[in-house]
């Protein structure tokens, strides 16, 4: 890792707000940079190589980009039942959410290898029932072709961890999925090419961190909530831009995908998760190292990313590869698919996380 990426605990802890957050951890769960660090390796089974593809068919695309690590892939699942985690925050909303075209191209590379027998595709949709968000997106009809199974989290059983919070400096209790934690299952993220309002970007890795929360029965944006319902995905965002920054990192010590589908054929720039416009890019980038995949898909989105916190920090700790330098593209040179993305219009509001915290 080059230079810059080298990690500094104390410089780190000192210039953020965040320092005082091992402190406060004890023994209640909450993930500290400590145990980040020392975040299990299983996401590099190929760390420094990344497929890039380009095209007009987006199942093609997702296919063929898995291609180049199906030994790798298949040996890594074993006998571990598979967990398909699309990136659905609206369940109304196509531009916002994984595309059933990408998750079939999944499915079809995963029957290749020998690996469809157990396939589940599960998500906690954050604006309401998950299988209201799959049947609105064409997904029944896929998981009956491949026999896979969909599963909304938010029925299904969670393990308590806690999440920071900038403004009180506590940690506070947060219901995850024990799907997305638990070590007998391989997890994908089919996620998306998003800019976002207060992380820059959301890619591979955030889909999973902030899909893990869950919600209760009843609970939806705006009109129709059933009284007295929580969404505990609020907790992941710390308060503010400083404290989503850190808990996406801290959190990833124990929720990262051990492989990184990004589909980038229609992108969303400016006003993301949800509310940004599109963008025809016809790209995908896949690889089992996510921190390389996301890596790879900032590039591509012409973001800097020194701009993006959380990313820096899985660096910094060695979660993965984001040293240019060190990924080895399978497929077209990365500078004939860059696409510029506008960023949300707060973006130096989002940017507060590269400050010293002002003292006194």
């Amino acid at each position: 890792m080059s230079a810059h990426a080298h990690f500094d605990r104390r410089h780190f802890l000192k210039a953020s707000i965040l320092g005082g957050a091992a402190a406060l951890a004890g023994n209640v769960g909450f993930p500290t940079a400590q145990a980040a660090e020392a975040a299990p390796a299983a996401a590099q089974i190929l760390a420094s190589r990344v497929a890039l593809t380009a095209g007009n068919d987006r199942a093609d695309l997702a296919f063929k980009g898995l291609q180049p690590f199906a030994k790798q892939i298949a040996a890594a699942i074993g006998d571990k039942r598979v967990i398909i985690k699309p990136n659905n925050v609206a369940i109304d909303k196509q531009l916002s959410a994984t595309h059933a075209e990408n998750i079939e191209g999944i499915l079809e590379f995963l029957k290749s290898i020998g690996k469809s027998g157990n396939v589940i595709i599960a998500e906690s949709a954050a604006s309401g029932p998950s299988l209201e968000g799959f049947a609105n997106y064409g997904y029944n009809p896929l998981a009956a072709k491949y026999g896979a199974r969909l599963m909304d989290l938010d029925q299904e059983g969670v393990e308590i961890m806690h999440c920071f919070d900038e403004n009180d400096f506590r940690p506070h209790p947060c219901r995850m999925s024990r799907i997305l934690l638990d070590p007998n299952n391989f997890i994908i993220s089919a996620a998306k090419f998003k800019t976002h309002d207060r992380i820059v970007a959301t890619l591979s890795l955030k889909n999973i961190v902030v899909g893990a929360p869950v919600k209760d029965p009843g609970f939806t944006w705006g009109k129709g909530r059933k009284p007295g319902t929580t969404c505990d995905k609020a907790l992941t965002h710390g308060g503010g831009f400083r404290g989503i920054n850190y808990n996406l990192y801290a959190l990833a010590a124990r929720l990262h995908p051990h492989l990184a589908v990004i589909d980038g054929y229609e992108g969303m720039e400016g006003e993301g998760p949800v509310g940004g416009t599109p963008v025809d890019h016809k790209v995908c980038v896949v690889s089992p190292d996510w921190l390389a995949a996301d890596r790879i898909a900032v590039e591509l989105m012409g973001i800097d990313f020194a701009k993006i916190g959380y990313l820096n920090f899985c660096a910094e700790s060695g979660m993965g590869v984001a040293d240019l330098s060190k990924i080895e593209i399978v497929g077209p040179a990365l500078k004939d698919h860059i696409k510029p993305y506008k960023l949300a219009k707060n973006i130096d509001k989002q940017l507060v996380w590269q400050q010293p915290v002002k003292q006194g």
